[in-house]
């Protein structure tokens, strides 16, 4: 059965995924601080709304997808923020913030009556759009039950526990392997290609033989050989996954050596190229280094 959802994020990630939801016969209100971001739906028959508060005071349930853990805290608690909606039930983050805002804002959202679900996702932004994403959930079992129907129309579900954050730390390790996946490929290709062997051949056999991985099957092929460095994932992004991810096995107690290598490859991929460069930029940094161009 469709209902009002609202929906507060709406660009790379969100807007597809608002899109989904459209797409299934829901009403939808939405709210982005970048109204090109909000025209499209709105010209499919989403209603915009004038703050986060105000997609809150208009529908039950609420969808966020938000680029940084101090943003997502922002809109959730702020002042025009979320738990400040008169008409809000349900609260689902669609975010990668890392575990600790995520019990930060579970508690504040159910100190408000508020049920909090954790649903970070991965598949980029060409999951989103075909509704093929990985979607993580952690929160009460009788929400999951409530919201699974929704969460499906972006993907498949997997439940995690109710642990606020859980959904969380499955995500931080999944995109510190994507990470890891593109650096040490990165060298490994460039390796090859330096002493004399053709990039898209050594790729092909990486990907017929026990190397492959998420790097050389989709990053390469699609944007690094071509050289068009347009995957769509951001470094900074990225940087700010593995960091989180690094920061919280050292809290645990789990020591993350090559995750640390990692992490310090993005760092430098973002101080050369910037934030907003794709995170396959990687690959150029290990380019420099060799003295080679990895290319079809």
């Amino acid at each position: 059965m469709s209902q009002t959802l609202g929906f507060v994020g709406v660009g790379r990630m969100g807007g597809p995924m608002a899109g989904r939801l459209l797409d299934a016969g829901h009403s939808l209100v939405v709210f982005d601080t970048n109204p090109a971001v909000v025209k499209p739906l709105t010209d499919r028959g989403a209603a915009s709304a004038s703050s986060a508060e105000d997609v809150a005071s208009q529908a039950e349930v609420v969808f966020i997808s938000l680029p940084t853990p101090p943003i997502v805290q922002v809109v959730s608690l702020g002042d025009k923020g979320i738990l400040n909606g008169s008409r809000v039930k349900t609260m689902i983050d669609l975010s990668t913030t890392g575990p600790s805002v995520a019990k930060v804002v579970a508690q504040a959202a159910g100190e408000r009556g508020v049920a909090w679900a954790d649903s970070p996702v991965s598949g980029g932004v060409t999951g989103a759009a075909k509704g093929t994403l990985a979607v993580m959930v952690s929160c009460h079992k009788p929400t999951f039950e409530e919201i699974d129907p929704l969460l499906k129309v972006f993907g498949k579900t997997f439940y995690v526990g109710d642990k606020p954050g859980l959904a969380q730390i499955a995500k931080l390790a999944n995109n510190l392997l994507a990470a890891a996946a593109l650096v040490v490929s990165s060298e490994a290709v460039a390796m090859g290609v330096k002493a004399g062997l053709d990039a898209k051949v050594l790729i092909d056999i990486i990907n017929a033989g026990s190397g492959r991985n998420s790097a050389t099957q989709d990053k390469f092929p699609r944007s690094i050989l071509p050289r068009t460095f347009d995957f769509g994932f951001a470094t900074g992004l990225s940087y700010k996954d593995v960091r989180l991810c690094v920061d919280e096995s050292e809290s645990l107690g789990v020591p993350m050596v090559a995750g640390a290598a990692v992490r310090q490859m993005l760092a430098i991929t973002q101080a050369k190229y910037g934030a907003d460069s794709d995170f396959t930029m990687i690959a150029k940094v290990v380019e420099e280094w060799a003295g080679v161009e990895i290319k079809g």
